[in-house]
């Protein structure tokens, strides 16, 4: 007797079971095809986040071209002018680390007449690229490399150290935009935002325009050298874009 009322026990215990497997495996069924679909409950809205910084390190690029009838003394001249130079730049205060050599360039110079090639000579043109932390030496450091013989300065940019913060407070605005687009619409329509269902972000700065300098070959010297040019890094805008849609009812 006892036997046959286990065993009605573990039957009926059994079935429970059963059912309560079938019953959450459905649920969860359920609940993996409406994960990431969109249907006539959700809304997607787009965010954008703006922080404007001053950049801190301006980036520089300074170069020497020398023309010579003889290879050796137009490799001799130029690398005179550029090891000036650069010892020049560390003696204002940047680091070893921050100048990088971008190109050094030998090539012969022709004249054409009557169809005829006739070798002129050789021109060596040399370019670093600084990379200048305090920005108030950027406009010293330009002047100083052209009284050294820098006929070449450009390509000078201005970046932000580390944008990650930055980038973080740029996107929390962009998510906020987003939230409140969300709301506002769901209350034009007499809906509630119930909860995030997708999510996806794009970056990217606003670039600044950057100013150039040419210098030319008969102001080397300090005599024929104007004063220190004023280089303004203006404002730099990081911003982030958002994508998100919300589930509303």
């Amino acid at each position: 007797m006892k036997n046959k009322f286990l065993m009605v026990v573990i039957g009926i215990v059994g079935l429970a079971l059963v059912i309560f497997l079938g019953v959450k495996s459905r649920s969860m069924l359920e609940e993996y095809n409406y994960i990431g679909k969109q249907g006539r409950d959700t809304i997607n809205i787009e965010g954008q986040g703006k922080i404007s910084a001053r950049p801190d390190i301006s980036m520089v690029s300074l170069g020497v071209t020398t023309e010579s009838t003889k290879v050796k003394e137009a490799q001799s001249q130029n690398a005179s002018k550029m090891n000036a130079i650069i010892e020049a730049v560390k003696a204002m205060g940047v680091e070893a680390k921050d100048i990088q050599t971008e190109n050094y360039n030998l090539s012969p110079k022709y004249d054409w007449t009557d169809g005829k090639q006739k070798l002129l000579g050789y021109i060596v043109s040399q370019n670093v690229s600084v990379k200048v932390r305090d920005m108030d030496k950027v406009g010293d450091i330009i002047s100083k490399a052209g009284e050294l013989g820098a006929n070449q300065v450009g390509g000078i940019r201005f970046v932000i150290d580390d944008p990650k913060a930055l980038e973080a407070q740029a996107r929390d605005k962009a998510i906020d935009d987003a939230r409140l687009k969300a709301k506002t619409l769901a209350d034009k329509l007499g809906l509630n935002v119930v909860r995030v269902v997708s999510f996806s972000e794009y970056s990217g700065g606003v670039p600044t325009p950057a100013p150039y300098y040419t210098m030319a070959k008969d102001a080397m010297n300090a005599q024929e050298m104007a004063a220190p040019p004023s280089i303004e890094a203006g404002s730099q805008d990081v911003v982030a874009n958002v994508n998100v849609t919300f589930e509303i009812r």
